[in-house]
């Protein structure tokens, strides 16, 4: 084992959170270092370069840690679980081959518990992070068009994005019915914009966008943090926080670096961002005498209370082409019309209607009309690829997700990463309150398709989800006043260690019914300003 001199601040993660939160801390001079597991990718690297980049979806650009298989990987068990969690471990994290949808938590979602009674306000609101999502927006470079009525009044740094054929056509069946709508904020530069390009419309965006139009944290924040002097260590897998144990506060961590061997680094401050089943991992992991069941556990809450945004969808063909696989997946059009609660439709929240663009030709083939369902070859092959594949037009039922403590990640007793470190284990179950958003949902989708023109509706008519669509990970070390209710505070530290904080969606209290990376950065980099603000007493 060998020690490495010791810095500042420690970040555990060199996805959003990780990227976000580094950047708020380098105007205090402090020695950051970033430990990533994974590897840090040039553009060169990307799948979307290849001619064959539709088959790496299917091998080692896969969403999915299970598939790839890759050494930085670590597997995941969900044999108890519907939704199965995907991600990207690399500099970048999930945004390396996310779709960049981009819209914010609304003002309600920080208060469930005041107007809904249902699970618990969180101890920030929507006008706290306001200030912190602009600057976030600035920074990843947001497209959109301003004045959205279900928001309060902001505005978007750059042009909308077209919502094309697809958008349009989906438009005249919401006008039609009288319900909101309003083009998709995305990350997803639509005019060139500080050394970056803007959209090619390649159309590869959950592959790597080789233009670095996409608003990744591999190409927004890391080539600043990189230039300001931010050390970024790749290939270093932490195994376990270490705390001392007269002072209980954390001083370092043991990692795996690339040379294969167990490394110590010591920090004055740790910060935790590796996704919501990666943090409570380690956390769990990193058992000592303090902490037996695990690092900042006294609430027993670590890994509890796990959120996703079961998935569905409803799709309608056409008489007209709607060209659904031209331009970037996630730039179409939102309907909020039904997230809010009404408590005459039989359930609690409610739900966004997200319209993407569809798949390239031979992911639609090999994926079919759900993740993992190929279109049978034959007769059957060519007349789907031919009548049906270039007319469909779609609507996926995004539900918000409400807190349960039995939807949770533990340590697999026998799986275990390439070095050794026990693998998450999921358990999860969809609720009979979100089961009956499913159906609300696939009922008004397949209303607004036949509103806007759709000759026949493809919808599977039950309450069963996209079990491949975990790339939403939240609340399993939730924040809260009370240290008996939450894992953090109000700012991100644990309430048991005094300096370690957690900045990634593991801290959500409840999970909104919209992606949740805008929310997550915003959250990022109001910790670190509270960081700053309270520097003199950080550890008190």
């Amino acid at each position: 084992m060998m020690n490495n001199e010791p810095v500042d601040v420690l970040i555990i993660g060199a996805g959003a959170s990780g990227a976000a939160i580094a950047w708020s801390l380098i105007e205090t001079k402090m020695r950051i270092l970033c430990l990533e597991q994974g590897k840090h990718l040039s553009d060169k690297d990307f799948p979307s370069r290849r001619d064959d980049y539709e088959l790496s979806r299917y091998a080692e650009f896969s969403c999915d840690p299970n598939v790839r298989g890759l050494k930085q990987d670590y597997p995941i068990n969900s044999n108890d679980s519907c939704i199965t969690p995907v991600n990207w471990n690399g500099v970048g994290g999930s945004t390396m081959n996310f779709l960049a949808h981009w819209p914010r938590m609304r003002p309600s979602d920080f208060r469930t518990r005041t107007l809904d009674g249902v699970a618990e306000d969180w101890p920030v609101n929507y006008y706290d992070l306001e200030p912190f999502y602009e600057i976030n927006d600035r920074n990843v470079g947001v497209s959109g068009l301003s004045g959205n009525p279900a928001y309060p009044k902001y505005s978007v740094p750059n042009p909308p994005i077209p919502i094309g054929i697809l958008g349009q056509t989906l438009a005249k069946g919401f006008n039609k019915l009288g319900w909101h709508w309003w083009p998709s904020d995305v990350a997803i530069l639509s005019k060139n914009d500080n050394g970056r390009q803007k959209c090619v419309n390649a159309g590869t965006c959950d592959l790597g966008c080789a233009a670095g139009a996409k608003g990744g944290a591999n190409f927004t924040y890391w080539p600043i943090l990189e230039n300001a002097g931010v050390e970024l260590r790749t290939n270093a897998r932490v195994c376990e926080v270490q705390v001392d144990k007269v002072s209980g506060l954390a001083n370092g961590v043991l990692y795996f670096g690339a040379d294969g061997r167990l490394h110590q680094q010591k920090a004055e401050i740790i910060i935790m961002a590796c996704n919501g089943v990666g943090t409570p991992r380690l956390l769990l992991n990193s058992k000592s005498g303090l902490f037996p069941e695990g690092l900042a556990n006294n609430s027993g809450l670590v890994g509890k209370n796990l959120m996703f945004h079961p998935l569905t969808g409803v799709a309608g063909i056409f008489d007209e082409p709607m060209k659904g696989h031209e331009g970037p997946m996630a730039c179409s059009i939102l309907s909020q019309e039904f997230y809010e609660s009404d408590s005459s439709r039989g359930f609690i929240r409610g739900y966004g209607l997200h319209s993407g663009r569809s798949t390239t030709p031979m992911t639609f083939a090999l994926g079919g009309y759900g993740i993992d369902n190929p279109i049978p070859w034959g007769d059957e092959h060519r007349e789907i690829m031919d009548n049906i594949y270039p007319y469909l037009a779609g609507l996926t039922i995004v539900t918000e997700d409400l807190p349960e403590e039995h939807n949770c990640v533990t340590l697999d007793n026998e799986l275990k990463d390439s070095d050794g470190i026990p693998a998450p284990k999921i358990t999860y179950r969809v609720s009979e309150n979100t089961k009956a958003m499913i159906k609300h949902g696939e009922q008004r989708a397949s209303e607004v398709l036949i509103a806007a023109g759709a000759k026949k509706i493809l919808s599977k008519n039950d309450d069963k989800v996209w079990w491949r669509a975990g790339w939403h990970q939240m609340g399993t070390c939730r924040m809260g006043h009370d240290p008996k209710k939450s894992v953090v505070n109000g700012w991100g530290r644990s309430h048991d260690v005094k300096n370690l904080f957690i900045v990634d969606g593991s801290i959500f209290v409840t999970a909104g019914a919209v992606n949740p990376t805008s929310t997550i950065q915003a959250l990022a980099l109001y910790i670190g300003d509270q960081i700053k603000k309270n520097i003199g007493t950080l550890f008190d």
